[in-house]
């Protein structure tokens, strides 16, 4: 690791190589790696997490630049492991527990330290990334097994398909061979293809040596413990469990059982595959720290955010434009009860700043307001400058400002079309661009929410402009989420129907002069208002989308309705658009 202190540990029979980043004194957060890891997997998050801690890595015996017990077999149980990071601990912080962080295996035997008697009292707090406890899984199988139903069986059978390189780990030689040979020559090539890891030099050139020796892992531990696991396994500390949702070797369900084993525990739920540390090394180091830090200064596990979605947006960067009133205020709003960092954008700056108050009352782990008019793509270029600087990489980008225009296409002027396309349309891509560019390049993942309209597929005389607009936002976030797929980011079109906000009120229509058009206004108003259709219904079904990666939302029964009758009866919905609408 870069910039890091070595030291050597001796424990066991073997030499462990311990690596130190960040200053002395301060809380100590040791990382445990994974299989067929060393301690590198950890780089990105222990340099990032040394700006405010001290940070411990060390590669487990048999991998990296530690030395493997002789002989092999035998060498790598879980009690030996418990030595080893007792050792380490013992070295880098003999008066002050630690707050253990694993990942893949690294989480499987920081299980064992944390429900181990002899090592309470040294462990803080736990983060368990991607790795069950044996213990806790062998009584889940065993309750499948005991007291089956279909639900229980088919989950039971989709966690042996994941697992099935266990079984071939178990095999003798065969694994070592793999390794050694072509496997650990394509490995590399595996996680940047699969599991979206940067190639940027990671795994290191001991990648075979490590893997050879970690088939130990599997081969001194699972079986036994699975056969005979520990009744007595509680967590004698704080627990935050982060669960990729997307991991190809652990289901989520092996969790669905944890509070009985850790009572102080804390979820969180991301959109990603198994190799977080590398694919994901910002929002990790966003959790821990918050963990690590609430555990530091109430000694307890921190209370999540109470909304829907918390344990999936806690802690995230969400951007939402249009933020002052509205369907944008409510979904920066619903954003805030889940934990998440908000930057209300908004070109009203008392309007911005009010929601970012409301905000942090509403649980917001932290709020800002900015103030732009998206159109204005020197001023969107000045607030992606500053937000990069200031407050980092969104992780979700709500590309929501927009205005009103009606009126027969006749009587919309060229300037009409200038403003409505402007605001509805470049300040969509002026978003996409600016901020989706920052997404991609910083490579781990992220989604745009671009909020268009039921009139995006839904044809009417009385809004050429303005359906325009929406129906050019539906296509962009088509295409882009197409062309981001293969970065991690997802990108959704949320397409509201009649929805009572305040763009009735400083909608224009074209053709009339200002005291017809106030008149309309006021009845747009009423009529809207009648409906009673809140923007807070909106907001949530954005929350739902982003952790669902969907593509197209329509929102509102006569939304839904006109996106079905746009996919399967064109011609009727083009009819209705022949109606004069009753303003």
């Amino acid at each position: 690791m870069s910039g890091a202190r070595e030291r050597r540990v001796r424990t066991g029979g073997v030499e462990l190589c311990v690596a130190e980043l960040g200053e002395p004194g301060r809380p100590v957060v040791v990382l445990v790696h994974g299989y067929p890891d060393s301690k590198e997997v950890w780089s990105e998050v222990a340099v990032r997490l040394a700006e405010r801690f001290h940070v411990v890595a060390y590669d487990v015996r048999g991998h990296g630049r530690s030395t493997a017990p002789r002989p092999l077999r035998g060498g790598f149980t879980l009690e030996k492991l418990t030595d080893d990071f007792l050792a380490v601990v013992d070295a880098v912080s003999p008066d002050r527990p630690v707050h253990l962080v694993g990942h893949d295996w690294g989480s499987v035997q920081s299980w064992e330290f944390v429900t181990v008697g002899r090592a309470e009292g040294r462990i803080a707090s736990f983060t368990s990334i991607s790795g069950p406890s044996l213990d806790h899984f062998g009584h889940w199988i065993d309750r499948r097994v005991k007291r089956p139903t279909p639900r229980r069986v088919g989950r039971l059978l989709g966690q042996g398909a994941k697992s099935w390189y266990v079984y071939l780990l178990h095999t003798p030689v065969l694994p070592e061979l793999a390794w050694r040979g072509p496997l650990g020559r394509v490995w590399p090539r595996l996680l940047e293809r699969l599991e979206k890891v940067p190639g940027d030099g990671y795994p290191t050139a001991s990648l075979p040596s490590d893997a050879a020796h970690g088939a130990w892992l599997y081969r001194d531990n699972v079986r036994p413990r699975l056969r005979n696991p520990r009744s007595d396994a509680y967590a004698h500390a704080p627990v935050q469990l982060i669960t990729p949702l997307d991991d190809a070797f652990l289901s989520e369900r092996l969790y669905e059982d944890l509070e009985q084993w850790a009572p102080r525990l804390t979820r969180r739920t991301l959109r990603a595959r198994h190799w977080v540390p590398r694919s994901r090394p910002d929002q990790l180091t966003t959790w821990i720290s918050d963990f690590v830090t609430s555990v530091e200064e109430g000694g307890r596990a921190p209370v999540p955010a109470a909304g829907p979605h918390a344990d999936r947006f806690g802690g995230q960067l969400v951007l939402v434009t249009g933020a002052g009133s509205g369907i944008g205020r409510a979904t920066a709003l619903a954003f805030a009860e889940a934990g998440a960092r908000v930057l209300a954008v908004d070109r009203d700056a008392e309007a911005a700043a009010g929601t970012a108050g409301e905000a942090l009352s509403r649980g917001a782990a932290a709020a800002w307001a900015e103030t732009v008019d998206v159109s204005d793509e020197q001023a969107m270029e000045k607030l992606a400058e500053r937000v990069g600087t200031e407050y980092g990489v969104p992780d979700v980008l709500v590309n929501n400002a927009g205005i009103g225009l009606s009126g027969s296409f006749f009587d919309t002027t060229a300037e009409d079309w200038r403003k409505v396309l402007d605001v509805n349309l470049w300040g969509v891509i002026h978003g996409c661009r600016l901020f989706g560019r920052r997404m991609a390049e910083r490579g781990q993942g992220g989604h745009i929410v671009n909020v268009a309209s039921a009139a995006a597929f839904q044809p009417s005389r009385a809004l050429p402009a303005y359906s325009t607009s929406k129906a050019a936002v539906l296509m962009l976030s088509e295409c882009l989420r197409a062309e981001l797929a293969g970065c991690g980011i997802g990108v959704t079109v949320v397409c509201p129907g009649f929805v009572d906000t305040a763009i009735t009120s400083t909608a224009r229509f074209a053709g009339v002069d200002a005291e017809e058009e106030r008149r309309l206004r006021k009845r747009a108003a009423r009529l809207y208002g009648l409906r009673g259709y809140p923007p807070e219904k909106v907001a949530a079904a954005i929350l739902r989308a982003v952790a669902r990666d969907r593509a197209v939302v329509p929102v509102t029964p006569e939304a839904r309705a006109a996106y079905a009758l746009a996919r399967w009866m064109p011609g009727a919905l083009r009819r209705i658009a022949r109606l004069k609408p009753p303003l």
